[in-house]
């Protein structure tokens, strides 16, 4: 998760939301992503899936190798949820809680309906996480 917040940091220095990602195969480092929806003029630009990206493209197949584990400092939204599912990734941890747009501590997200099944962990640095997030927003809104 600590590199995951390195990368959230990267994000709040480019003005972006800071999130931030990394995707670990065996302990061993596949991607680490920021957010960049506005550096990149792409709505779909979440850390979570230019993390899915680039490493299905490192492995050349869009379905990730099992035990692929997803860490990511902010809760997923339905979007990079759904790509997660598609990309077979078997463990999702996350920082801080998104009472707004997140779907697993929500319990919006109903597992059964889908063809994958991952598990998922909450909470993990979540005041690192959070207070980046609330720290970025409070500034924003200062500007």
């Amino acid at each position: 998760m600590m590199l995951a917040l390195e990368q959230a940091q990267i994000a709040k220095d480019s003005g972006e939301v800071p999130v931030g990602a990394v995707l670990v195969l065996n302990d061993d480092l596949i991607s680490a992503q920021y957010n960049q929806p506005i550096k990149r003029c792409d709505p779909t630009a979440h850390a979570e899936i230019l993390c899915l990206r680039e490493a299905a493209a490192a492995m050349s197949n869009y379905r990730l190798a099992p035990s692929t584990k997803l860490y990511v400092t902010l809760e997923p939204c339905w979007m990079c949820i759904a790509a997660c599912v598609h990309a077979r990734v078997d463990y999702v941890c996350f920082g801080a809680s998104d009472a707004a747009k997140g779907v697993l501590s929500t319990g919006k997200f109903d597992q059964a309906a889908f063809n994958h099944s991952f598990e998922w962990r909450s909470g993990i640095e979540e005041a690192a996480c959070s207070n980046m997030l609330r720290d970025f927003f409070k500034q924003r809104r200062q500007i």
